[in-house]
């Protein structure tokens, strides 16, 4: 699985960062999403980055099998 994050979509939530904060962080510019683990390995890691996917209000968050 890979993490897409588009920037220029994103509002600065945080809610990615609230699910799991080893895989994201937001810029101190902007708040944007960074996506820290591009492409994550096991059950929790997957598991947070589809919920983070799932739970972005701007729809910021995409993956790709």
């Amino acid at each position: 699985m890979k993490i897409i994050a588009d920037a220029g979509r994103c509002v600065g939530a945080g809610q990615c960062v609230l699910t799991d904060p080893d895989l994201f962080d937001q810029s101190e510019d902007d708040g944007t999403v960074i996506v820290l683990v591009p492409e994550p390995q096991g059950g929790d890691a997957e598991q947070n980055a589809r919920t983070a996917a799932h739970i972005c209000p701007s729809q910021a968050i995409s993956l790709a099998e």
